[in-house]
């Protein structure tokens, strides 16, 4: 049976298809994000809160580095196995997992020719892309 044919899909519940992608791409990215959380912890021991700067407003957070902020430059850095990156990694696989939802419903809806929710499913997703990628800095 063809996986791209719509008796395929008719037979499937695409609402149980659909929460295996959320459901397995959440369980990746605590896998992922834990992983990176205890090579952190192994390559930054002994690091106090004295390291950091409070901000304006007094608290202790100063934020994240500059080269954990774009993706061009956290894969480097996971190349090299920084535990912040490999962290930085798990959210970014967290934040591309509904996003991904999202793609499929597309194509679900393609297979079925529900052509209305293709379009409107087609609208969501460039709303999501082009925030991401005109968001504010």
């Amino acid at each position: 049976m063809n996986i791209f044919s719509r008796q395929f899909w008719t037979e499937r519940d695409m609402e149980l298809l659909v929460g295996k992608l959320l459901r397995y791409g959440v369980m990746l990215a605590c896998g992922i994000t834990l992983f990176g959380g205890v090579v952190y912890l192994f390559q930054n021991h002994g690091v106090s809160m004295e390291h950091y700067k409070p901000t304006p407003d007094g608290m202790p957070f100063p934020g994240t580095e500059y080269y954990l902020r774009e993706l061009s430059t956290i894969i480097p850095r996971i190349l090299a196995f920084d535990g912040a990156a490999i962290i930085q990694l798990g959210v970014c696989v967290l934040i591309a997992t509904p996003i991904l939802r999202v793609a499929f419903s597309v194509l679900a809806f393609l297979i079925e020719k529900d052509y209305m929710y293709v379009a409107i499913t087609l609208i969501v997703l460039c709303i999501i892309i082009a925030n991401m990628l005109l968001g504010l800095h």
